[in-house]
């Protein structure tokens, strides 16, 4: 099984003691979104979870615990960017604090398991293409030899973002300016030492040196883990996504990095109100179980298959 803590929620900054908590345990309950009063018991033990996949803007609070999931493989994805608080509210400033994170997370636990995020990207009066480019050189600049990816999207329209776009008077930029745009960053990237790819974009950016890739991973987790997995895509995901199944532990609502972008939150006040709900030493995130929920638990194994060879996995590199 693989592990994604997670896509709903920016769990490594807010709810790390909870994620710890619950490793400890072994064990997780996470409710159906679409079903509040169905309630999945899934087994995290090392048996069966054969990698785990942090998304996150800020990994700070679980540095220095990472010896507590030793026995797990693992990488982060760490999304930062060159807005500012109108757009990411509660993020940090990023070369003050974030950049040295970054570097810091990558000493620690090596820089193929740091995958840099840049997205998804905006184009506004002020965020326009000309400050993303200066933006992002500054940036892979500073994690040159911290990283050796860089994923990058363009802002999709949900209707639970749809306001906050109009608010920003965002705009789309035509298609040969969107290729000079992405030939430029995938210059920078290479120049800095590291792939560049887009994350579930139906636009082909091969020409510009950007090609699609996963988020998660098959290759770079048989790489982490040394072993073959049998995997298949994840079809509750976007046609453009390219990511393998994994177990999905995040609640919606829960993240409080207030980015004006984001799809997971309905609502300021629905964040506000679950926050209120969060108790690290519940087996569910922000919440409780009550009479009404039915509880089932499901079935997880582990998706390896054979340990790959040393030639095997320098093929891989």
């Amino acid at each position: 099984m693989i592990l994604s803590v997670s896509r709903r929620t920016d769990i490594p900054n807010y709810y790390a003691e909870w994620f710890f908590n619950r490793i400890k345990a072994g064990y997780v309950y996470v409710r159906n979104p679409m079903n509040v009063h169905q309630v999945s018991k899934i087994a995290i033990t090392p048996e069966v979870v054969d990698c785990i996949v942090f998304w996150t803007k800020n990994p700070e609070p679980m540095i220095s615990r990472l010896d507590e999931i030793a026995s797990y493989d693992y990488y982060f994805q760490f999304t930062l960017t060159g807005y500012g608080k109108d757009i990411e509210c509660n993020v940090p400033h990023k070369k003050e604090k974030m950049i040295p994170i970054f570097q810091e997370l990558s000493k620690k636990i090596g820089m193929q398991k740091v995958i840099w995020r840049y997205d998804p990207i905006i184009f506004t009066k002020k965020y326009t293409p000309e400050y993303h480019v200066k933006a992002f050189e500054q940036i892979a600049t500073a994690l040159k030899g911290y990283t050796e990816k860089c994923v990058i999207s363009f802002v999709d329209i949900y209707a639970k973002n749809r306001k906050n776009m109009e608010i920003l008077d965002a705009y789309e930029i035509e298609k040969n300016e969107l290729l000079a745009f992405a030939k430029k960053i995938a210059d920078t990237a290479k120049k800095n030492g590291m792939l560049i790819g887009s994350c579930a974009e139906s636009i082909d950016l091969d020409e510009c040196g950007i090609e699609h890739i996963s988020c998660i991973d098959k290759a770079l987790i048989e790489r982490i883990t040394g072993c073959r997995i049998k995997v298949e895509k994840d079809k509750n995901q976007r046609s453009g996504c390219g990511c393998m199944e994994s177990v999905e532990i995040g609640t919606y609502n829960t993240c409080k990095n207030g980015c004006k972008y984001c799809y997971a939150n309905y609502s300021e006040e629905s964040v506000i109100k679950n926050g209120r709900k969060y108790d690290p030493e519940s087996p569910i995130l922000c919440g409780g179980l009550d009479e009404n929920d039915k509880i089932t638990e499901r079935k997880v194994k582990s998706l390896k298959e054979q340990q790959l060879s040393f030639w095997k996995l320098g093929e891989k590199k």
